[in-house]
């Protein structure tokens, strides 16, 4: 079995936890996987990569391009797999992954004919963007949302263990309903419940290689899209004669990220930000919106000295005020810890442009 699986999905619904979480499921059970973060950023070890890594996954990245438009580089990544024992090798779609069924899985089939075996085309949703669906509340959003959904073969209903079992199955006959060519399923990448359910439906499925029409490229693809933009930033932050708390140094950034957001008029459904130490620590938090906690997924255990900083995020804002913010809250929090900064790459860039 050679399989390779596509995981696309609405910023913050969890494919890099979900990755990382059944690439070690799979491995421990008999089925060697490997995963690739796809990012639109430049440079190596980008956020994704670099926490997978961290957390011992048999983990690469493909940067500066989605996959969709580099096919080659791909193939040429998934035979390097493959030639090392890998069975299933899984990759996302950078943030949004509207028109990656056809770019992917149908660019792979026309270029490599029989080369690869498709596992079905996979999206993950979490309950929020459901309820967003649901209430009619998703606003300019509303497109990515659904036809993210409209492209699955199989759909994943990610953080099951944050509502209960009766909003559980209520979710799962919704997405039944509203998109009958796919399965769902219901998981916990946290947990890692469900994750059997989802091995097996990725190792013994095969992708239907539909072709909806979603309108790609359109009026309402434009006007979502266009309303994107993404920054990137990697950096060194060091104190001279004393120590700090990083955890409450990261805390800081994504708070400060948060409430000028807001204050702004505008929404980031996700912020990455991950640190680490050089003897190895490492603390991450994520950010997936003005109205949410911001989600602890590691702490550093001790003070620090100095830490490498990498920051992702996507966010319904001009590209202009996007960096304003972000760069300021930085450069106000590392002064706050008198910090020294080295930057060593920064990006930002409308989705657009």
């Amino acid at each position: 079995m050679k399989k390779f699986a596509v995981f696309s999905g609405f910023l913050g619904s969890g494919k890099t936890t979900t990755m990382m979480a059944l690439t070690k499921y799979c491995t421990g059970h008999g089925v060697r996987a490997a995963m690739i973060s796809n990012d639109l950023g430049e440079g190596v070890n980008l956020a994704d990569n670099r926490f997978a890594q961290l957390n011992g996954c048999n983990a690469s990245e493909i940067t500066d391009n989605c996959i969709c438009y580099v096919n080659e580089q791909l193939a040429e990544r998934l035979d390097g797999y493959y030639s090392d024992g890998c069975e299933l090798v899984i990759s996302d779609i950078p943030g949004f992954g509207v028109g990656a069924l056809e770019h992917v899985y149908h660019g792979l089939t026309e270029k490599f004919p029989g080369r690869f075996e498709l596992a079905p085309f996979t999206v993950l949703v979490e309950p929020r963007t459901i309820e967003l669906l649901r209430s009619g509340k998703s606003g300019d959003m509303e497109y990515i949302f659904d036809t993210q959904l409209v492209e699955a073969d199989l759909i994943v209903l990610n953080k099951c263990d944050t509502i209960s079992a009766e909003q559980r199955e209520k979710d799962l006959t919704w997405l039944a309903a509203r998109y009958p060519e796919a399965r769902a399923v219901a998981i916990s990448a946290a947990t890692g419940e469900g994750l059997d359910a989802l091995s097996r439906a990725l190792t013994g499925g095969s992708a239907s290689m539909r072709r909806p029409d979603i309108a790609y490229g359109g009026e309402l693809f434009s006007f979502a899209m266009g309303k994107i933009s993404e920054y990137y930033i990697q950096y060194h932050a060091s104190v001279c004669c004393d120590d700090f708390d990083a955890n409450d140094y990261l805390r800081g950034i994504a708070t400060r990220v948060q409430e000028s957001v807001a204050a702004a008029g505008f929404e980031i459904p996700h912020l990455k930000l991950l640190a680490w130490e050089p003897e190895g620590d490492f603390g991450k938090l994520d950010l997936l919106g003005t109205g949410r906690g911001i989600e602890t997924v590691r702490s550093f255990s001790r003070r620090c000295t100095d830490i490498a900083v990498i920051l992702n995020a996507s966010a319904a804002c001009p590209r202009d005020t996007l960096d304003e913010i972000i760069t300021g809250a930085a450069e106000a929090i590392s002064k706050d810890y008198n910090l020294e900064l080295a930057v060593y790459k920064k990006d930002c860039f409308g989705m657009m442009d």
